[in-house]
């Protein structure tokens, strides 16, 4: 056979569904002979194309039916090979296989990390594998658009590019010069390679020997000349046709010769720049490669009960004119600018989105059999969307799959990578060991508790690294949390065995990628067991570290272990973990590619965010935009014309809903510019199309109603419940906020510290108090040995980075200082009497107990009360109003006899401070003053006072009935820790 003169070209409208109008043509066609369809053969783009047209065929059929075969032709991601149909296993030279993806992915970065050495600007492993995907598009890419790579060395930019882009370019030519050795040593291709010698072989072989069925390809909108040459030739055959996706034949010429590609100038010689953004340029490009005119393009005769009106389809088309062509907007009619069939909803929210998109979809299951899909290029969104239709115990899978990166697998995974690589600092560690897949179902429980006992223990400042640090940590805890470390270090044994060999491999440094990814496949299956490979994810992740061990040598010769888990994360980012085939029957989620050639009873298309939909495209860091241009290859922006297709295309279902928000996570966002096409084009109807109910519901969903705030807590425990028991430090808290107080010590009620928390005023203070207090039992009689002591606490591995770099200078200014002061004192006649000393004594009712720092004897026998501060020492305002009595409380106890072996007066009351003054670090101030000086307390007098005010409070709160009121002194209660709690900011500062 010859073959037909005139090619068979159709396209079908946006307007029709496009599957089964497909499967109506070809049963019209070729279903009149039982086998005429099962002899045909479809050529489709990918495989959920594939799926679309099978149930199209289905729902055409009404009953049994021979299909013909289906083939993945692929698509432009080349994340589907083209096929066994089209490479027949009798070839007597058959195309070399392809290089496995993974092991191309490594080896183009041992490439990139060897040539950034020679270099000089050597980079880690996860840099080199990030690299190497962006390398490989654009290898593709010069692949599919069959650009000899000889090219890039007869490109004469000169000066036009910055020194930047030639090292970039210089870098890529050198990869590319040892790529070639690589694929002869494993005697492979490229992927892209060998589609298009494929596709090439299978053109010549249809020309000389033509299939005896009909061969049909529809709906592939690739423009590789590889594919163009393989639809002209199926356009020549005898029982051959092609059918376009949506071509515009009805645009008007001049509209579409501005599309592009254009011929360069012949007198200038600059080439137009061609408008691929259009939705449309695709297809131009492919037909002007195929060698065919638009004007041999006919309409499709068949539609489906799925189709929209034909005014819909113009209406959008003229909605996505190029911008030179927008001005006649304002003539056309109004029944050509009307989106009949089209709703918008604008939400608040993404989180409002969401559920605006999940309350249309279980209102489409409202009537019987009507179908309803969303499709959104946001995944995020997509998540969301089926977690809220759970509520309705509705499962609806997001077949664009969600990658394996954010899958229970994939984090356990790279929980154990980062833990590992920090050493095992609290915050990881306990994300590891708290992970749902981590010891599985058996011993679950008690393996979570012993988890949240660790999780106690290691809040505040960050332990010594390692596993052994841990081991310090819980073997030496202060003697207030010995219990609960305790209960911890009878469980650590048990994960720390687990975790062990995988330290060590990690501690080894720089080592082969093989080496550390078996340590980690170990360790995850000594953790988690086989639920860790099991299910669709589980396998995914099983697979994905097969076949990076095996392939292991081919990568980065050595990988420091702290980069392991970004590059696992960036190859793991680009698995997508897709739901297994099934899922609701009537309601589907879509990425952009699975959503082409979809239909549905109500499309929604959701995310239409500028920079969602479409995307922003990703900058090529290898190829400036000029060489690009120069080497003919497809512009960054050509993504946003292909979304602009698929755009028009969800939108010719018989009814169409459009959404966003007016913000995305973190700021206000801007509406997409195929929005603010259709709402320029519609006009004032555009307000027509507003889908307020929904609107309306969604925000009622979520309506708490008309706030009632509660009005100031005032607690009022019955008299047994009231502790008979304070310290002096909780005597400020009783008074200035009774309300913190009876959360802390009536309901228990204590505030926990972060994990891996930066060194706080009240952990400084400790550290100083530790120092001081060990320096006056061991050493007071040597006032060097302070210094040494203070510098032991700042170079033990232990104390965190943030205090060693910063607090280090002012800390050991201010330990001088306190020497000194020691010294000068002593000379004086003035002596330690004890430090550090627990006491208390019975009064007004109750117990009062307390801890001084350090208690100083002077030479005429009274005592100092000294108290050290890392901070700002309380203020003699404080002191008049009844506050901060902490000292005077302090020299009642000593007078009372409550600190054993101690007895005398109580005269002197001191702040040491380590704060700067008089540019110094370190000052003695008092709240009692001899003279009585700036309102200052009289020594002799302060004891009293403190007692008298601490009578009074104890006869209030904890001897009497008087409720516990919150924040009844602001002024006196800057902590808030229990605001929350006492919901402050619905009541405090509001008028009763």
């Amino acid at each position: 056979m010859t073959g037909a003169l005139k090619p068979q070209l159709y396209t079908i409208p946006a307007h029709r569904a496009f599957a089964d109008s497909l499967a109506a043509g070809l049963i019209r066609r070729f279903g009149g002979d039982p086998l005429g369809l099962a002899r045909g053969l479809v050529l489709l783009p990918n495989n959920r194309a594939k799926r679309a047209v099978t149930d199209a065929f289905v729902r055409a059929s009404g009953g049994g039916l021979l299909l013909p075969r289906l083939v993945a032709l692929g698509d432009p991601a080349l994340d589907e090979a083209a096929g066994a149909a089209l490479d027949p296993a009798d070839e007597a030279d058959p195309v070399p296989p392809a290089v496995a993806p993974l092991q191309r992915r490594l080896i183009l970065a041992r490439l990139v990390a060897d040539a950034r050495e020679r270099a000089g600007q050597p980079i880690d492993a996860a840099e080199a594998v990030r690299l190497a995907g962006d390398l490989a598009r654009t290898l593709d890419q010069l692949l599919v658009e069959e650009v000899p790579p000889r090219r890039l060395r007869e490109i004469d930019l000169g000066e036009a590019l910055s020194a930047h882009w030639h090292r970039a370019l210089d870098l890529f030519t050198l990869v590319l010069d040892r790529w070639p050795a690589e694929l002869a040593r494993l005697g492979c291709i490229d992927l892209a390679d060998r589609r298009a010698r494929l596709l090439r072989r299978l053109a010549a072989r249809w020309k000389d020997a033509p299939p005896a069925g009909f061969v049909c390809a529809a709906g592939i909108t690739d423009t590789a000349p590889a594919v163009a040459g393989l639809l002209r030739r199926v356009a020549m055959l005898e029982r051959g046709m092609v059918v376009f996706a949506d071509l515009a034949t009805g645009m008007d010429e001049a509209e579409w010769q501005t599309l592009g590609p254009h011929a360069p100038d012949p007198v200038t010689g600059i080439t137009r720049r061609s408008i691929e953004t259009h939705p449309q340029f695709h297809l131009k490009l492919l037909l002007d490669r195929m060698g065919f005119n638009r004007a041999e393009v006919a309409i499709w005769r068949d539609g489906s009960e799925f189709d929209a009106t034909a005014a819909r389809g113009k209406a959008i088309a003229s909605a996505l004119a190029p911008a030179d062509f927008t001005g006649k907007w304002t003539d056309l009619p109004a029944a050509e600018r009307r989106l009949a069939g089209i709703e918008a909803a604008e939400l608040a929210t993404p989180a409002e989105e969401a559920q605006a998109i999940a309350l249309a979809l279980r209102q489409a299951l409202e009537t019987p059999e009507r179908t309803a899909a969303l499709v959104t290029p946001d995944r995020a969104l997509a998540r969301r969307v089926a977690v809220h239709c759970q509520r309705w115990n509705i499962e609806i899978d997001d077949t664009a799959g969600r990658p394996l990166s954010i899958r229970a697998s994939g984090t356990v995974l790279l929980a154990l990578a980062d833990a590992a690589a920090q050493r095992f600092a609290p915050l990881a560690l306990l994300t590891l060991l708290k992970h749902p897949l981590v010891c599985g179902v058996e011993g679950r429980r008690g393996w979570l508790e012993g988890a949240r006992k660790l999780d106690r223990v290691l809040r505040g400042p960050r332990p010594a690294a390692g596993l052994a640090g841990i081991d310090a940590h819980l073997a030496e805890p202060p003697e207030r949390e010995r219990p609960r470390r305790a209960a911890a270090a009878a469980w650590w044994p048990e994960a720390r065995a687990l975790l062990a060999p995988l330290e060590t491999v990690f501690e080894a440094g720089p080592q082969p990628l093989g080496t550390l990814v078996a340590a980690l496949r170990e360790t995850a299956q000594a953790l988690c067991g086989d639920a860790v490979w099991s299910g669709a994810a589980g396998r995914a992740a099983s697979d994905f570290l097969a076949d990076l061990e095996a392939r292991a040598d081919e990568g980065p010769r050595l990988v420091d272990p702290e980069s392991l888990a970004a590059l696992l994360r960036t190859v793991m980012d680009e698995i997508a973990v897709r739901p297994a085939q099934g899922g609701h029957p009537r309601l589907a989620i879509y990425g952009l590619i699975e959503a082409r050639l979809q239909t549905a009873d109500l499309m929604i298309l959701g995310g239409l965010n500028e920079g969602v939909w479409p995307g922003q495209p990703a900058p090529d860091p290898w190829l400036a935009p000029r060489i690009r241009i120069a080497l003919g290859l497809p512009g960054q922006e050509r993504a946003v014309g292909m979304a602009a297709h698929d755009f028009a295309s969800a939108l010719g279902a018989p009814n169409a809903l459009i959404t966003r928000a007016r913000r995305d996570a973190t700021q206000p966002a801007i509406a997409s510019r195929f929005w603010l096409r259709l709402q320029a084009l519609a006009g004032e109807t555009w307000a027509r199309g507003r889908a307020l109910p929904l609107e309306r519901w969604t925000r009622a969903l979520d309506d708490p109603g008309e706030p009632k705030p509660v009005d100031q807590p005032a607690p009022s425990p019955d008299a047994a419940l009231r502790p008979k028991r304070i310290a002096v430090t909780d005597v400020d808290r009783l008074k200035a906020d009774p309300f913190a107080f009876y959360a802390r010590q009536i309901l228990r009620l204590a505030p926990l510290d972060p994990v891996d928390a930066d060194p706080s005023a009240a952990w400084r203070g400790t550290a100083v108090h530790a120092i001081l207090e060990e320096w006056a039992r061991e050493d007071a009689c040597h006032p060097d040995k302070l210094h040494d002591r203070a510098r032991a606490m700042l170079a033990d591995e232990r104390t965190h980075p943030m205090m060693r770099a910063l607090w280090q200078p002012r800390l050991m200014q201010a330990i001088d200082w306190i020497a000194r002061t020691i010294v000068t004192q002593a000379e004086e006649g003035r002596t330690v009497v004890a430090v550090e000393r627990k006491g208390s004594i019975d009064f007004a009712g109750v117990t009062l107990n307390g801890t001084f720092d350090r208690l100083d004897r002077l030479a005429d026998g009274s005592l100092v009360v000294i108290d050290y501060k890392t901070g700002t020492p309380p203020s003699p305002a404080a002191v008049r109003a009844g506050f901060s009595l902490q000292l005077g409380l302090l020299g009642l106890i000593a007078e009372r006899g409550g600190f054993e072996g101690i007895a005398g007066q109580a005269r002197g009351f001191e702040y040491w401070s380590l704060g700067k003054r008089n540019d110094q670090f370190g000052y003695v101030t008092s709240p009692v003053d001899p003279a009585g000086k700036a309102e200052k307390v009289l020594p002799e007098e302060f004891t009293t006072l403190a007692a008298h005010h601490f009578s009074e409070a104890v006869g209030r709160w904890l001897t009497g009935g008087e409720p516990f009121t919150a924040k009844l002194h602001p002024e006196f209660a800057p902590y808030s820790e229990y605001d929350q709690l006492m919901r402050r900011d619905e009541w405090y500062g509001r008028e009763r």
